[in-house]
């Protein structure tokens, strides 16, 4: 039998709080030194646990909001996590763990599932019919779809208490709907500081690209979107160092490179700028010395990352890039994007279509 040890000492109130809250993740638990004739006067009440289950019982105390959810109107940062319930999605919620520790935030789950009476009824002319009698099925759907969620995010919570990613509080919600709607929808109503997404691997891109619930997310939203693609191990915890950053020349870039440094600036990184080919046409001149102006300001502002610049010419841009990922070994990209424009200019095949999505390297798309 493993000794008991004081964990903490308490008014009776708070350690009958603090007892509940232990004995809920199966930890043993002692009080001592209750005024049992008077116990709401007893000062000074000794919180006693099992030796063995101090670990736990530290984790759990000092990251009580991992098991009380927050009020409604609590003032948190959030990052969306939407999840299929795959090995990739827990990958895409092991990250968004690590970074809500960054920026002090919490983490929402969003699971989304299609009612199949109502898919299966939509008519030609757009109209639908129901069944009054379906409705105790359909009930059952939604009833399995949280507790799928539910198992999930114990999953997740598992990993949290034992130290295999940060213990942050965790949030559930389930939308009936096309997940990229689903995920828009939410978005916009609750205006996340970062929507974290699992991708699929390069191998698998190509046969599903046109239809990939991150790239209407990325196409149709004005979200910070952190894409986590499928062959990244669960132990990463996606700490950059060599971080590839296509911007525009313009004042935008600073904007996306601000976000960028507040999500991944606490580690000393090196970035490696280069100039997109886009819509405004530089002259070489005026390429390179937009590319130093940039340089030199993010130098002076950006304490902990190292930058070089990289001007990569039209007609052999490709070359280049894979020549640059040989030398770096990219392990993040990150990009402004500019109100549909900038991605979609991206998911055209080429160039950008083999960076973006031809490789399994996380990437950072941000809204300017």
């Amino acid at each position: 039998m493993s000794r008991f040890i004081t964990v903490a000492i308490h008014t009776y109130e708070r350690a009958l709080a603090l007892r509940a809250l232990l004995e809920n993740e199966g930890i043993t638990v002692e009080l001592n030194n209750v005024n049992l004739e008077v116990p709401g006067f007893s000062s000074g009440v000794r919180v006693r646990i099992p030796e063995t289950d101090l670990p736990l019982a530290l984790r759990i105390i000092e990251n009580k909001e991992l098991f009380i959810h927050p009020g409604s109107n609590a003032k948190v940062h959030t990052i969306l996590v939407p999840v299929d319930l795959s090995e990739n999605s827990f990958k895409a919620a092991c990250v968004a763990a690590n970074i809500a520790t960054t920026i002090n935030a919490r983490i929402e789950f969003l699971y989304s599932y299609i009612d199949p009476y109502i898919a299966g009824k939509v008519q030609f002319t757009d109209s639908l019919s129901y069944d009054i009698g379906e409705a105790g099925d359909r009930q059952l759907i939604a009833v399995n779809a949280r507790k799928l969620l539910e198992n999930f995010s114990d999953r997740v919570r598992s990993a949290m208490k034992t130290g295999q990613i940060p213990a942050i509080a965790i949030g559930q919600n389930v939308a009936e709907g096309v997940p990229e709607d689903a995920i828009i929808e939410y978005a916009k109503d609750n205006a996340p500081a970062l929507i974290v997404m699992g991708t699929r691997g390069a191998d698998k891109k190509d046969k599903d690209l046109i239809g990939s619930v991150t790239a209407e997310v990325l196409d149709e939203g004005r979200f910070t979107v952190l894409t986590v693609p499928e062959p990244l191990s669960v132990d990463q915890s996606l700490k950059p160092r060599n971080i590839l950053f296509m911007g525009n020349l313009d004042q935008d870039d600073i904007l996306a490179i601000d976000m960028l440094y507040r999500l991944f600036g606490t580690t000393d990184a090196s970035v490696t700028i280069v100039h997109l080919p886009g819509r405004r046409r530089f002259s070489t001149t005026a390429a390179d010395k937009a590319l130093r102006r940039l340089s030199d300001y993010c130098r002076a502002n950006f304490n902990h990352y190292h930058f070089e610049t990289v001007p990569v010419r039209p007609d052999d841009g490709e070359k280049e890039f894979e020549r640059l990922q040989e030398k770096y070994n990219f392990d993040l990209i990150a990009l402004p994007n500019r109100h549909r424009n900038a991605f979609s200019r991206l998911l055209k095949p080429g160039l950008a279509h083999k960076i973006l999505f031809r490789t399994d390297i996380p990437m950072l798309v941000i809204p300017v």
